[in-house]
């Protein structure tokens, strides 16, 4: 079906304008039926908005078919940029989505609201559940932050069995992670995108990514400024995020959900490393809290995580 009949078919298929945190902000949400389960979307990045972003209105029938989409580009990126300064906290965004959620609710007052995260958007989730436990009716998430991103034995087991050259290693051995500085954050990242399948399984099959890109500047919401701040945004001089995220610790917070909370984990995964997830859920105690790993899967998710994001979506909003 083409992408123009896709947003015709669909019941609600519109960019809706909220104010979230203090700021208006627009979002997309799109479904075939209003009364079909809310699903929120909790892009990465910070400040990545793909592949659900506000840009993407008719291009994910498989999701929309069976979901109401909120594709929400957070504050300072997509359909939403503005510079990100170093005023922002991690809970400035926690606020934002609870805001966002009750808008919702307000919409959507007989409909079950989900989440669905993805890497930053995880430590979103794990701290909006802490602070409101049961704001929602439930999440699932692909590639999990737990804690020590980046500068953990993981990482360093990785790449000390990778190509990586030893005067590259020797500098993310002697960076501090808790002091983190954007080269060591830029330099560990790169060493592991280029050496390693922590973020993309080599194996495994990618998500077409041309289509996507295409779909984003031909869609009728996005200006090309729009497009443009899907990657170059106004996260580009904010520090203090990273800071944050590379001091997490969100063991607690998960072991203490009271929803169903289920991760997925790429099997290669050293972003946020799929050992510290499953020894998490081990030893939690927690029946809300379950794991699931993806064989030929990274932090970034293939075609193989995207499929088990669907059928994971479908069983927890069939609950």
């Amino acid at each position: 079906m083409k992408r123009k009949d896709v947003i015709k078919n669909n019941e609600i298929s519109a960019i809706y304008e909220f104010n979230l945190g203090g700021y208006p902000q627009k979002v997309m949400i799109e479904g075939k039926s209003r009364k079909l389960p809310v699903v929120l979307f909790l892009h990465g990045g910070p400040g990545t908005p793909i592949p659900l972003s506000a840009g993407s209105r008719g291009m994910f029938p498989a999701f929309t078919d069976k979901f109401l989409m909120v594709c929400w580009d957070q504050l300072g990126c997509g359909i939403n940029n503005r510079e990100i300064d170093d005023g922002f906290s991690v809970d400035s965004f926690v606020q934002m989505t609870a805001d966002l959620i009750r808008e919702l609710r307000k919409l959507f007052q007989d409909n079950k609201i989900f989440l669905f995260a993805t890497s930053w958007g995880s430590i979103l989730s794990a701290r909006l559940l802490e602070q409101y436990p049961e704001i929602v009716d439930g999440a699932v998430v692909a590639g999990q932050i737990v804690k020590k991103v980046f500068f953990n034995e993981e990482v360093m087991e990785g790449l000390s069995r990778s190509k990586a050259p030893q005067k590259k290693l020797a500098a993310i051995r002697s960076a501090d992670g808790e002091h983190v500085t954007p080269k060591a954050l830029q330099l560990v990242s790169s060493c592991l995108r280029k050496y390693t399948d922590a973020y993309q399984n080599k194996n495994g099959k990618q998500p077409a990514m041309g289509s996507i890109i295409w779909g984003l500047l031909t869609g009728p919401d996005y200006s090309f400024r729009d497009f443009k701040a899907v990657m170059v945004n106004g996260y580009r001089k904010n520090h203090s995020l990273w800071e944050k995220i590379c001091k997490l610790d969100l063991s607690e917070a998960l072991r203490a959900v009271k929803v169903p909370y289920l991760i997925l984990q790429g099997d290669t995964d050293l972003v946020t490393p799929t050992k510290y997830v499953k020894e998490l859920v081990d030893t939690a105690g927690n029946p809300c809290l379950q794991c699931r790993v993806v064989a030929q899967t990274g932090h970034l998710p293939g075609e193989a995580m995207m499929e088990e994001l669907l059928r994971s979506l479908v069983e927890l909003t069939a609950g």
